[in-house]
């Protein structure tokens, strides 16, 4: 999905929804103010993509637009609280998984971890198959943890091109199994609307409160550059030097974070500008590799760290000489950090304008995104 990805999200339970269920709904999407310490709300997002041999262009766009839809997901709130993204992703309909398992492979569950999510995503490959969009439906609702939150957002978004029909569990039985526990099922069918439409993708989602969408898998979006656009890049790699990886898997993931910048890369300076900005915004916490975001979890934790299990920037030092490196370092990251937000907000200003005579694109930025923002606003996320 080229330019297709903290918070995809769906609730709002199904089809048909009472007066009683929306009054419910309402009161706890806040017609009341929320008291202190509220807990943060949580946007839930699966998503389900056809791996079979058509499919390059689907996968494509997906690696480019994930940045680009956690960052429209990040920026909502709820009565001022930024929700908890948390993404899980599945591919179907490729040979090299089991017959016995539906051709269906849950690649990542429900995480927040985005660079994991960024680096199963890189690592799919197609190959032909049979499309059982019933069968992956009915796994993702089953074995994900879902919230049990009325309140949070909960989306199953299941992109392809081949009937809906197909396959040992119907498309019904599945969206059943989602409606019960108020979860949204977008679908997006990669070609003719029409066609989608008698193969039953709409129906697939009218059946859970979703949304039916069509794009070009094959198009690639038009990038539009602007006088920011280096400044943004220059940036985000000075915020990489904020990040000091602790523990055994430390220097792994800090590797792992390099790698998927160069991965966003491959696919154009937007999708690296995207995943600059997610960087950037709360959504992107790694305490359980990064000093940092660990001091910010728990500052004794770090603070009372085994000498073995510490960045060597911090082996030496007495538990002050951490905190005052560390709260330095938080500091700096800070001003990095607001300094891509500020110039992300101007550079979107400036693609807006250029934009506004190229409104035909069907890839999955320009369809997805504006979908899942018209859901999270009648959840009460704004």
């Amino acid at each position: 999905m080229y330019q297709f990805t903290k918070r995809l999200i769906g609730l709002m339970g199904a089809a048909m929804i009472t007066t009683s269920t929306l009054a419910v709904t309402a009161q706890a999407h806040g017609i009341t103010q929320c008291e202190d310490n509220c807990p943060a709300p949580v946007i839930q997002v699966a998503l389900l993509l056809d791996t079979s041999n058509s499919m390059d262009g689907l996968i494509s766009q997906t690696k480019s637009q994930l940045w680009m839809l956690v960052n429209e997901l990040g920026e909502t709130q709820r009565q001022g609280i930024t929700p908890r993204i948390e993404l899980a992703l599945y591919e179907y309909g490729n040979t090299n998984i089991s017959v016995s398992r539906g051709y269906i492979r849950q690649v990542m569950p429900l995480t927040t971890d985005l660079d994991g999510v960024s680096e199963k995503l890189f690592s799919l490959k197609t190959k032909g198959g049979q499309e059982y969009a019933g069968q992956v439906i009915s796994a993702a609702v089953d074995d994900l943890e879902w919230s049990d939150d009325p309140a949070d957002m909960k989306l199953v978004i299941i992109a392809g091109n081949e009937p809906f029909t197909q396959g040992p569990v119907h498309y019904k039985t599945a969206c059943e199994q989602a409606r019960d526990k108020g979860i949204l099922i977008d679908t997006i069918h990669c070609g003719d609307e029409r066609l989608g439409i008698d193969t039953q993708w709409k129906a697939g989602a009218d059946c859970a409160g979703g949304i039916y969408m069509t794009i070009n898998q094959d198009e690639v979006a038009h990038f539009i550059p602007s006088p920011y656009d280096d400044e943004i890049l220059l940036l985000n790699q000075k915020l990489n030097q904020t990040y000091y990886g602790y523990g055994q898997q430390g220097a792994r993931y800090e590797s792992r974070q390099a790698i998927q910048d160069s991965n966003a890369a491959s696919m154009g300076v937007s999708s690296s500008i995207a995943r600059a900005k997610s960087k950037a915004s709360k959504q992107y916490d790694n305490r359980n590799w990064d000093v940092l975001d660990a001091y910010k979890a728990n500052k004794d934790s770090v603070l009372e760290m085994e000498e073995e299990k510490l960045p060597k920037e911090l082996k030496g030092k007495t538990a002050k000489e951490r905190e005052a490196f560390i709260t330095a370092k938080i500091k700096e990251r800070e001003d990095v950090s607001k300094q891509i937000a500020d110039l992300e907000k101007r550079r979107a200003e400036f693609v807006e304008a250029k934009r506004a005579n190229n409104t035909s694109e069907k890839t999955l930025e320009q369809v997805v995104v504006k979908a899942v923002k018209a859901q999270a606003k009648k959840l009460g996320f704004e």
